[in-house]
This record gives structure tokens, C-alpha cells and sequence, in this order.
């Protein structure tokens, strides 16, 4: 039953009109009539007689404008307490943020904040995908942006990988453990190289371009996760030339030909129309962006306010 028919019901009903009662409920009279009518074939009732006025309720309405008038104060009671929900959800609410502020979409996910829960102040730390991990666990984050592998069910369930070989252990670049996260958006990494660098990597598989010389990442960064995770799968140890800890030097290194690097989709085809730098065909990692938080405060109404402010930011 649709709430709008009852509310049409009892408006007529207390208005006695069908124009007065449209105006009440900013419909047009076609409109309201249209839902009126729909509302007394539902139920196949007639609940008003014509009068000189207007509309009467008949008896059938008149004994039905009571139960109908309590299922909309309930509702007005329903959404009366949950703006005072929103109203008595306060304080400091510490993000940790990773990468640029577009692709976590930072900005709508403030602006719902500040819409929807005026009294919590949101507070950003930017960090590394793995620092944010582990301040979220240790508390001083209450909720934080992890980028990571997307997981595969066999290895969550602790069936076997790739290699037919048991995984006790989930891949090091996955959620951590003991947090709650939910998946935001899923994308790949892939392989960049310096433009003059076709006759390296053409044609070449993972193995064969471990040898060559790489720009590395701290072991924060999801950079170092994802490339361990397939490194070691392979059992090969890469030639790590250079380690830095911004994805924008990184990226000037690849573009001065000193090593290979991995590279967001979206940054990775940016650079490869804007400085000619090489997506190495066929070789990419696909990852996964979620909102995490300790799994014993995914119900805290702090905690619940950061997740529908980020869920409605990439609805």
C-alpha cells in the first residue's frame, strides 16, 4: 500500500475539497484525483459521497481516517527521530585519506557530511594505504580509504591458490585484518615503462621483467604490496634500482628512462598519451578501493555517518 494514497486519503478527508486538499499536498487536482481513485479501487472501498461542497468521508472512510491518521503521525514520529538522530551525531571524525582527493571523491563525500550531520567535524590524514591500515586498527583513525588487491573467494576461504599450493593467509596486500571494509570501486594497475623502452618489454611476461630495473615503494604503499604479492608468487626477487615514497617522482623516474613502475588505469593512459610512456601489454593487477574501520565499530553512529557519506559519494 502506498504511503502517498493514505496521505491523499486523509487530506481530502480533513479538507473536504478536492483543489484545498491538492494545494495541501502541492499536487495538481488531476493528480490527486488520480490517487484517490487508485486508492479506493486498492482497497475496492468508496470512502466519500458527494456533496454540495465537495467530498464527505462516508461511513467506511469515517471508520477508516482514524487508522490512517495513526500510520502518518507514526510516520512524521518515524522521521522526526531520525533528524534527531543526525542532529545528536557529533564530533571529531578522523579520515585517513589516500592518492588525490578526486578519486576517493572527497569533496561530495564532505559535502554529504556537512548536509546531513552539521555537528561532525571531519578531520583528514593523508597517509599510505598500509600506515592507514594500521592506524584504523590502533584507533587513531576512526575510519580510513585502503587500497588493495581484489580478494579471491578460494584464497579467503583458505582453499588453495593459484599455484594448487594451500593458503592459510590471506594476500599481503588485502584487507586487514580484524577491520570491517566496504568495497568502493575496482580498477588495474598496469605495468608502465619509459617510452624509448619497446625493445625491453615487448612481448615479455613478469619473469622476464623482474630483471629489469624497477622503481620501487616503502612497503606502505600499495605499489610494494601488489608487485610483492606477484613477485613473490613467482619466486623471483625484482631489480630494484630506486625506491620512492610519491607516485609523482615515481613517475618523473619512469618518464627519465630509469626503471619500470606500476601506475593507476586512469594516470597510466594520462601518461602514456602525454609523455609516451609504454603500458607493457598484458601485464596489469586488478585492485579494489574500500572504506575500512574497525569491525567492532562498524555500528557506531560516527563510524555509520562516514560510510553513508563515502557509499552516496560513489553511488
Amino acid at each position: 500500500m502506498d504511503l502517498k494514497h493514505i496521505r491523499t486519503f486523509a487530506a481530502v478527508a480533513r479538507e473536504g475539497n478536492l483543489t484545498r486538499a491538492a494545494e495541501h499536498l502541492h499536487l495538481t487536482q488531476p493528480a490527486l484525483s488520480l490517487q484517490l481513485k487508485n486508492f479506493q479501487e486498492s482497497l475496492d472501498l468508496t470512502l466519500f459521497s458527494r456533496t454540495a461542497l465537495g467530498l464527505a468521508p462516508n461511513a467506511d472512510g469515517r471508520a477508516l481516517l482514524p487508522a490512517a491518521q495513526r500510520v502518518l503521525d507514526a510516520l512524521d514520529d518515524f522521521q522526526r527521530a531520525i533528524g534527531a538522530l543526525r542532529d545528536t551525531v557529533q564530533g571529531e571524525l578522523r579520515i585517513g585519506t589516500i592518492l588525490d582527493p578526486e578519486f576517493l571523491r572527497l569533496g561530495a563525500t564532505l559535502q554529504y557530511l556537512v548536509e546531513h550531520y552539521p555537528k561532525i567535524r571531519p578531520t583528514l590524514r593523508h597517509g599510505m594505504s598500509g600506515s592507514v591500515g594500521r592506524q584504523v586498527r590502533t584507533g587513531e583513525l576512526d575510519v580510513g580509504f585502503f587500497l588493495g588487491p581484489q580478494p579471491r573467494n578460494e584464497d579467503a576461504r583458505g582453499g588453495p591458490s593459484r599455484d594448487g599450493q594451500p593458503r592459510n593467509t590471506p594476500p599481503r596486500g588485502s584487507q586487514p585484518s580484524g577491520l570491517h571494509a566496504q568495497p568502493l570501486a575496482s580498477f588495474s594497475y598496469y605495468v608502465v615503462a619509459p617510452k624509448s623502452w619497446n625493445a625491453q618489454v615487448a612481448g615479455r611476461g613478469w619473469a622476464e621483467i623482474a630483471a629489469l630495473p624497477w622503481i620501487w615503494t616503502p612497503p606502505d604503499s600499495v605499489h610494494h604490496r601488489l608487485l610483492s604479492d606477484k613477485f613473490d608468487a613467482l619466486g623471483i626477487a625484482p631489480h630494484a634500482v630506486a625506491e620512492v615514497d610519491q607516485e609523482a617522482s615515481m613517475l618523473d623516474l619512469v618518464r627519465s628512462g630509469v626503471g619500470l613502475s606500476l601506475a593507476r588505469d586512469a594516470i597510466a593512459l594520462r601518461e602514456s598519451q602525454s609523455s609516451g610512456l609504454q603500458l607493457v601489454k598484458g601485464l596489469s593487477i586488478q585492485a579494489e578501493l574500500s572504506l575500512i574501520t574497525q569491525a567492532a565499530r562498524r555500528d557506531d553512529p560516527l563510524v555509520a555517518a562516514a560510510f553513508a557519506a563515502v557509499q552516496a559519494a560513489f553511488a
